[in-house]
């Protein structure tokens, strides 16, 4: 890499390089072998015979031949489960963090178990907002396209989904969800933000460019993630929410790798909605990005610094909320008879951070963004940047009275402004634990 000047720090995005704002303004039971019993054996056959053999990671027990019969049980739940959501695969590629990815045929996705899409296949690309410029970046921002494969076109790359994956879980049923969050200003089940938002209008999407980081989670129930929100319907039973970013997940995940999500909600996040393909909903359309699969590179501290960019817009012609990754790649769509509120539009827009808090007696030290606060600036302290919302017009347009809020300040806070070359923009995060938030 080329050494800079001193005084003239820069952030690559792709290949593009972008003055620091500071220079522009102040601104992741092996069977031991069969001894027991022969109706044992029978139970235990019958159990399993309709799935794979058991992980060996799962199922190791020293001096014990057979699970209980309602560990069997769940274990059978757990493989018919992951029969619903993987898919056959054409091809499959080893990713270098352990990911398999599985390249399916489009139209056999999970999305088209949904009885509104059987028989169907996906859209074509809908109409751009006006005001929007695709630059073309490098499409191995992720690990699995960093191994030279790539999937076929006409199929989609979907992480495959492990017993390992579900084990994790509280439940089955929980799998692939998140907790549920009822009011947007305080904090619940232990959920706290420092986000900008927009709100008191009609909204028909947002984009802007997320810095991405490896924060470091203390345990594997908590997750810290940053992305942008489009909200509708109140903060009750009848929540709509359309979500995208990364997020550093080890329950969901297994590993502590910043990774591309998405999620939706229609019901406040009680019975509908999940993360990324992992039930009826979200439709992909590309070939190149593997929702859920790792982010490669992530920025450091005093060194280089990347950034992704994400828009979510509703496509004026049918209805469905489009999602499309940096380089101009459309990743696919939310159908619109998913949601109620959101079938028409957005009453607010949110960019920033998220983690869950799940210490009792003192505050995790799980880190939101870079793990450092805002007031550190670039190159330290995370960031989004070239804010924008969609208009009735399907036209992209600046922040109209961005709002700033930090649930704990003292954990993790916000600092905002506006420039020519970031347009609006704003630092956030931190550390949690620390003095003053103990």
């Amino acid at each position: 890499m080329t050494r800079k000047p001193k005084h003239h720090k820069t952030i690559l995005v792709g290949k593009t390089r972008l003055k620091s704002p500071s220079r522009m303004d102040s601104s992741s039971f092996k069977i031991s072998s069969i001894i027991g019993g022969f109706v044992w054996f029978l139970l235990f056959i019958s159990s399993v015979c309709s799935v794979q053999s058991l992980d060996s990671d799962n199922l190791k027990q020293s001096n014990q031949t057979f699970l209980p019969f309602e560990e069997l049980q769940k274990l059978k739940m757990i493989r018919a489960h992951l029969m619903k959501i993987n898919k056959p695969a054409i091809k499959t590629i080893k990713s270098p963090d352990g990911d398999i990815i599985d390249c399916v045929f489009s139209p056999q996705q999970v999305a088209f178990d949904h009885p509104e899409l059987k028989g169907k296949k996906p859209l074509d690309e809908p109409e751009r907002p006006i005001g929007h410029n695709s630059v073309v970046l490098p499409e191995d921002f992720q690990l699995w396209s960093m191994s030279g494969e790539s999937c076929p076109e006409g199929t989609v790359p979907i992480r495959r989904t492990t017993e390992n994956d579900i084990l994790r879980a509280s439940t089955i049923g929980r799998f692939g969800r998140k907790l549920r969050r009822v009011s947007r200003d305080s904090s619940t089940n232990g959920h706290e933000h420092a986000v900008g938002y927009v709100s008191g209008d009609e909204y028909y999407g947002a984009k802007a460019n997320i810095n991405v980081w490896a924060p470091s989670v203390e345990n594997q129930y908590e997750f810290s993630l940053s992305q942008i929100w489009v909200i509708s319907g109140s903060f009750g039973d009848d929540l709509n929410t359309i979500e995208a970013g990364w997020q550093v997940s080890p329950e969901l995940y297994g590993d502590r790798y910043p990774r591309f999500f998405t999620y939706w909600t229609s019901d406040a996040y009680q019975a509908t909605g999940c993360y990324n393909l992992l039930c009826s909903g979200f439709v992909q359309t590309n070939n190149k990005i593997a929702i859920g699969a790792a982010i490669s590179p992530t920025s450091s501290y005093n060194g280089g610094q990347f950034d992704i960019t994400l828009l979510i817009w509703k496509d004026p012609k049918h209805g469905n909320w489009w999602l499309e990754f940096g380089s101009g790649i459309l990743v696919g769509y939310w159908p619109s008879f998913l949601f109620t509120h959101l079938m028409d539009h957005a009453s607010m827009i949110q960019f920033g951070g998220e983690i869950v808090n799940g210490k009792t007696g003192s505050h995790t030290s799980t880190q939101m963004g870079s793990g450092h606060f805002p007031s550190e600036g670039f190159g330290k302290a995370s960031y989004f940047r070239n804010l924008q919302v969609v208009d009735w017009d399907n036209s992209l347009i600046p922040l109209p009275n961005l709002k700033l809020l930090a649930d704990h300040p003292n954990c993790y806070d916000i600092q905002g402004g506006v420039n020519k070359v970031w347009g609006n923009y704003f630092y956030y995060g931190g550390p949690g634990r620390n003095l003053k938030c103990p």
